[in-house]
């Protein structure tokens, strides 16, 4: 019932519950759904629950500003701050792009039998194996491009240290666009853009650019805009596997292009807001 007065149908439930484990298993399972106005209505949603592989940036950054006493409830506000714009942004489908009333939750409960250990193994294979096939390819490649533009300079000759890579001159060019969040350094534009690859880029880029001293991070932010960058992590786009899950779910490009520009959008805006009103009140 809590679900239908968002829009959605009780089924969706389960998609987003396997996203905070990890996008792109969670996009596929929307499969289950009958609805197509319930099936990519959820797919829309599901980035908007953390997955695991944002916790190290999370633990990072959170056990670098916050006092001891209050990580804890930092972590778990993250995730419920997520919910939250998910409720929100699933308000605003549903009154716009997607009107209409969810598919009504029905439930069939076949007869349940032990399975046998042979089915379930190559069960677990071949959900393994087009997994490694679909995902593993995109994130390869992704890798080898991110290794290319951290590895030469503009002159295609080996970069002498990371400030001198290509990966830095166009962390350079996009750092004015997060200027306005608190955190306009070229070392964190960096990192967010190796972080489209996946979510734990972050870390080690930050790390690596930082000469290997994952303690400098105190650096570039102060705790305001720590706060800040945890919420833009928390909701810019997810990572190329599920961009690619989304594309092949939602039968193309342009869904998953759309999909990559509203979630970073919808985190600048957020995270702009949130650190307008620290200025207003003398917290940045």
């Amino acid at each position: 019932k809590l679900l239908r007065k968002i829009g959605l149908s009780g089924r969706s439930f389960v998609p987003m519950l396997i996203g905070f484990g990890c996008s792109v298993p969670a996009i596929m399972s929307t499969r289950t759904l009958s609805s197509e106005r319930d099936r990519k209505m959820t797919i829309l949603l599901t980035p908007f629950m953390s997955c695991s592989a944002k916790l190290p940036i999370y633990s990072l950054i959170i056990s670098v500003f916050f006092p001891r006493q209050y990580q804890a409830l930092v972590m778990v506000g993250l995730y419920i701050f997520g919910i939250i714009c998910a409720i929100i942004y699933a308000l605003i489908l549903k009154s716009t792009k997607f009107k209409g009333e969810p598919v009504p939750f029905v439930m069939e409960l076949p007869n349940y039998r032990l399975p046998s250990a042979k089915s379930v193994v190559h069960l677990i294979w071949e959900k393994a194996k087009g997994f490694i096939e679909k995902a593993f390819t995109i994130i390869f490649v992704a890798s080898i491009i991110i290794w290319f533009l951290q590895t030469f300079d503009a002159k295609f000759n080996v970069a002498e240290s990371p400030e001198q890579s290509l990966l830095a001159m166009i962390g350079s060019l996009v750092a004015p666009i997060f200027a306005p969040l608190g955190f306009g350094d070229w070392r964190v534009s960096t990192a967010l853009i190796t972080g489209f690859t996946a979510k734990e880029s972050v870390v080690s880029t930050l790390t690596v650019l930082m000469g290997g001293n994952a303690e400098l991070v105190s650096t570039l932010f102060t705790p305001f805009t720590a706060a800040v960058f945890l919420v833009f992590t928390l909701l810019y786009t997810p990572c190329v596997a599920a961009i690619a899950t989304v594309k092949r779910e939602m039968g193309g490009t342009k869904a998953a292009v759309a999909t990559v520009i509203i979630q970073c959008a919808i985190a600048w805006c957020v995270a702009f807001l949130i650190h307008a009103v620290g200025l207003a009140f003398g917290l940045a």
